[in-house]
């Protein structure tokens, strides 16, 4: 992977020439958004309504850096952290959004029986379905920063916590009490709320705030989006396992946020791949960009996601949902092309709803896999060759021989 900014290259472009190939200068970008925010959070006091949201770090762990993120605005904040509402948005909003909620940093143990008011109160926010008046205190002016990573939404200014409170009481469902006060296992909780209907993002703020489990403990966010979702997906794919296999082959297509999304689903029994491919100029880009994959079958996965990390557990359930929804299972291939229009990481969040907004625009089913192949062909960019050759489902078909002779006679109309 190659480093985000060549401080050669940027040193001559000076954001203007855009010799990086992206669209915008990913760091004028930012800069422009700090300024834009810059007067209405140059205090140390901040009085507002959290969308609720908060953050907890990894770093140093298990002394972890966490707390709650508060905007220098009243009222109705949700959309400032709330994915599901940011369908419509482009990375400027988003970025936008974000600059506006500061966090007021603390440092807390893991084991959150050892930690005192601050995080009792930070929890009572997490819990809350609704914005709630909040006030920070902090120990300088907050300090802008937007680091880029492929999990969690882009932090905004921050500073060290010397206070916070509450100022009103938050909205929390009885459900969310009786699961928090609950002798569950983790995966019992996140499963009990998942399926009341609680969105994914208000189970990844309760479990990072240490209130799911037995043995309660902060969870980083980055590991809590990847647990939920790895946790919610596993169950989906036990029960996917039951149902019928689809009829034809399956192909679905969307573009979000400069990413490229093409589905296939194939007439055969449960297995999941992604395949992904930061295009030249990309965020992560670089001059002779690979194919990078991570796989499973109906057993699911044993370790860790070695390549693709985040983006395989948010992609795959938006598959499972779809097919869940249908009662039906399928072998599955995602592809994904990162292109230079994508130039600031947003968080997992936006391939989870690009695969989603996939699934509910399908191209078309074929009879014929050769059909569905040529179908994405059309719609990606990269060599298609060079999929084909990193795909270990496209791979295996082949050696099994059970593309009906197709591969054999018909491979150089996909690599042509």
């Amino acid at each position: 992977m190659t480093q985000l900014f060549n401080s050669k290259l940027c040193a001559v472009c000076k954001g203007r020439k855009l010799l990086c190939g992206r669209p915008t200068c990913p760091i004028l970008e930012r800069f422009r958004v700090a300024k834009r925010v810059e007067e209405r959070l140059n205090k140390r006091h901040l009085f507002g309504s959290s969308p609720p949201s908060i953050f907890v770090g990894e770093y140093g762990y298990p002394k972890v850096r966490i707390g709650p993120l508060v905007p220098p605005i009243e009222g109705n904040t949700s959309h400032l952290d709330n994915p599901l509402k940011w369908e419509n948005n482009t990375i400027k909003d988003i970025l936008y959004y974000r600059s506006l909620l500061v966090m007021g940093e603390t440092t807390a143990d893991i084991h959150v029986r050892r930690s005192g008011r601050i995080l009792g109160e930070v929890q009572e926010l997490a819990m809350s379905i609704r914005p709630v008046d909040s006030e920070i205190l902090l120990k300088r002016k907050p300090v802008f920063k937007v680091l880029p990573s492929e999990f969690a939404p882009p932090i905004g200014p921050k500073a060290e916590l010397l206070d916070f409170e509450l100022t009103e009481n938050p909205k929390i469902p009885r459900r969310t009490d009786y699961v928090v006060s609950d002798e569950l296992k983790a995966e019992q909780a996140i499963m009990r709320l998942y399926n009341w209907g609680f969105d994914e993002y208000y189970i990844i703020r309760l479990l990072s705030a240490g209130l799911l489990g037995l043995d309660k403990k902060l969870v980083p966010t980055r590991w809590s989006i990847t647990a939920v979702q790895d946790t919610i997906g596993n169950n989906l794919r036990r029960e996917i396992l039951s149902y019928p296999e689809i009829n034809d082959y399956e192909v679905y297509f969307y573009e979000f946020l400069g990413n490229r999304y093409a589905i296939l689903l194939m007439p055969e029994s449960y297995a999941f791949e992604l395949l992904e491919v930061w295009l030249k100029g990309s965020l992560f880009g670089s001059e002779a960009p690979s194919v990078i994959h991570d796989y499973e079958d109906f057993r699911g996965r044993t370790g860790y996601v070695k390549e693709t990390a985040g983006a395989y557990h948010a992609a795959r359930l938006s598959v499972l949902e779809a097919l869940r929804a249908r009662g039906r299972q399928a072998r599955i291939v995602v592809f994904r092309e990162v292109t230079p229009k994508y130039y600031a990481s947003v968080g997992v969040w936006q391939i989870r709803l690009g695969v989603k907004k996939a699934m509910e625009n399908p191209v078309g089913r074929f009879s014929m896999l050769n059909e569905a192949l040529e179908a994405i062909k059309r719609r990606l960019e990269h060599p298609f060759e060079k999929y084909l050759a990193r795909s270990h489902i496209l791979g295996s078909l082949a050696r099994q021989k059970t593309l009906d002779e197709w591969l054999g006679k018909n491979l150089y109309r996909l690599t042509e």
